[in-house]
């Protein structure tokens, strides 16, 4: 059974091809890696899969996503009810310049929850999953900004994970990171994966190693190969994924 289907998804923007026909699909409880050089169509896609190109009225976007069984793309599709059904964690942290408290509480607030007891609880949860609790439960109402940068990125996963998506897309979320703090967050994602879906973009081929399940590679908008990520870094069958792997390009 799949969590997640990328059917025949293309992408233009105006006139220029940006994703050509991409299919490929994921399991629930696993970690797919999207990898290829840089400007081969990784965050493109990954935009694609909770519609973050609604609002560009030059993207054409062809195909369909298919989460537990529905359309995203089918017009009858509440894109507020998607996006909290698909999470998003981006490159660099985006904590709102607010309290570490109200980071959590914003999103819960919007979703319709008041009860002020089953707030408290949720940002609680969401900040010990993302294993930020113990380090900030004694200043949840100091700024968001005055973290590091690392506990600023696990504050936005906390942040994504309180509304409890289904799955969880990361755009890069390690890069503007400092090595512990990257082996937190990789950490953090492995343990995630027991309760959500997720797909990640990076460019650290390590990183794809230790943490995906599965391997998407991306070369100038073409998929050119999906396979489980052990089997990829071993065998890979693409020419281009050999040249990747093995570090004469990318």
């Amino acid at each position: 059974m799949s969590k997640l289907k990328i059917q025949n998804i293309s992408l233009k923007f105006g006139s220029k091809q940006v994703l050509n026909d991409i299919s490929f699909e994921v399991k629930p409880n696993s970690i797919v890696a999207l990898i290829g050089p840089s400007g081969c169509g990784k965050s493109t896609l990954l935009r694609c899969i909770n519609r973050m190109h609604d609002h560009n009225d030059n993207a054409t976007i062809k195909g369909s996503i298919i989460l537990d069984g529905e359309n995203i793309y089918d017009k009858k599709q509440d894109v507020n009810n998607i996006r909290q059904r698909i999470g998003m964690v981006f490159q660099k942290p985006n904590p709102f310049p607010k309290s570490i408290a109200h980071n959590i509480e914003f999103g819960l607030k919007i979703n319709g929850l008041k009860d002020k007891k089953k707030i408290r609880k949720k940002i609680k949860k969401s900040l010990e999953d993302a294993f930020l609790w113990d380090e900030v439960k004694d200043k949840l109402s100091e700024s968001a900004l005055s973290l590091s940068g690392g506990q600023q990125q696990r504050l936005c996963i906390a942040r994504c994970i309180a509304i409890s998506p289904e799955v969880i897309l990361m755009d890069e979320p390690t890069s503007a990171l400092d090595p512990i703090a990257t082996q937190n967050i990789e950490k953090l994602i492995v343990k995630l994966k027991k309760e959500y879906t997720i797909i990640i973009v990076t460019h650290n081929m390590q990183q794809a190693q230790r943490i995906s399940d599965k391997i998407a590679m991306l070369y100038l908008g073409d998929l050119i190969e999906f396979s489980d990520t052990k089997h990829f870094f071993k065998h890979p069958k693409h020419e281009l994924a050999k040249q990747y792997v093995s570090g004469e390009f990318g």
